[in-house]
């Protein structure tokens, strides 16, 4: 049995808590908003996040971060803007042997920093690991069968991680490349968001197929040059995170593009839809691009989209009329 505090109470965050105590651990969630801790004391569920999962009352609710001090495995559940704040206020009552897991998919504002780099930044003496993959927090917290990856600098601590956390419906692989399961994991927010903008156009399933294996191809395209490994994009944290953002209506990013397709402004949609992470991982990621100096004509176009008044069909005629290309000169995943 390991000790874990979890940071954030939104459904992924949740869902780790649940399913962590179904698997014996004790299990800390910490939020900062009261409201939340106390709707979910109050009727045993959080409905405005993870509507349906009934949190046991095993799991020690609070909104004091000291509470965190001694664990095992300190579990980050926030949104990407907040995460280094969030680790500033609770680094004072981390515990150097404490291992610290990120969840958070996206890029840093303005530094366009990983979330294992802000994580490493604040709390340097810590070990630390990233988890990522096809993960709905809806179906981590039903406990239906899930798969998806650890990674971290330390194999020894994602082997912790692994056999710590795994159970009979949620399976651990370990993958030694960082950066290419942080990259995977979130700029596959920016495609989801650009295949509910097909959606909300009604376009059909051959454009929701090649958004996303063109997709996948910028997304291999700029990890590679960040120093990720090719085949990372081919696995869980690649392709499956893809897979199952881009179809499923549990994802709010696919969501909040299908009401963008619809006609809905973009800042209206996100609105409507709540957290959506591949919203400034769009503005960001095309940031990063210009930095790199690394094509990736979906994540511009949906940036017109997003931030630029551009409408959505006009992006379409534009990314196919693109100069034609060999899809496969630079190899699979290539640079092409």
């Amino acid at each position: 049995m390991a000790k874990i505090t979890i940071l954030g109470s939104g459904g992924f965050g949740l869902s780790l808590a649940v399913m962590c105590c179904h698997g014996g651990h004790e299990v800390t969630v910490w939020s900062k908003f009261q409201d939340e801790i106390d709707a979910i004391k109050r009727t045993g569920e959080l409905k405005s996040k993870l509507p349906g999962v009934m949190i046991p009352k095993e799991i020690t609710l609070t909104t004091d971060v000291s509470l965190a001090k001694g664990s095992d495995i300190v579990i980050l559940g926030i949104p990407t803007r907040f995460c280094r704040s969030v680790c500033e206020e609770a680094k004072p009552f981390i515990s150097k042997e404490s291992i610290i897991v990120n969840t958070a998919k996206g890029l840093e504002p303005e530094t366009l920093k990983l979330m294992s780099e802000v994580t490493d930044e604040s709390f340097p003496e810590n070990r630390t690991a990233v988890l990522s993959g096809p993960s709905h927090a809806e179906e981590i917290g039903r406990g239906i069968p899930t798969t998806i990856v650890v990674a971290s600098k330390d194999r020894d601590v994602s082997y912790f991680v692994q056999n710590a956390l795994s159970n009979n419906t949620f399976r651990i692989y370990v993958n030694d490349d960082v950066v290419g399961c942080e990259i995977g994991g979130s700029l596959k927010n920016i495609i989801a968001l650009a295949a509910g903008v097909c959606d909300g156009l009604g376009l059909g399933d051959n454009t929701k197929a090649a958004l996303m294996t063109r997709g996948l191809t910028e997304i291999a395209r700029i990890g590679i040059a960040m120093g990720a490994k090719r085949d990372t994009f081919a696995g869980l944290t690649g392709l499956g995170d893809l897979i199952v953002t881009c179809t499923s209506m549990h994802s709010r990013n696919r969501r909040a593009g299908i009401l963008i397709g619809q006609g809905v402004a973009p800042d209206e949609a996100v609105r409507r839809v709540g957290t959506v992470e591949g919203y400034e991982c769009t503005k960001n990621a095309f940031e990063l691009s210009k930095r790199l100096q690394i094509e990736m004509p979906i994540t511009e176009q949906l940036n017109g989209i997003l931030f630029g008044g551009i409408a959505p069909k006009d992006s379409i005629y534009t990314l196919m009329s693109r100069p034609t290309k060999n899809e496969t000169e630079d190899g699979f995943l290539g640079r092409a």
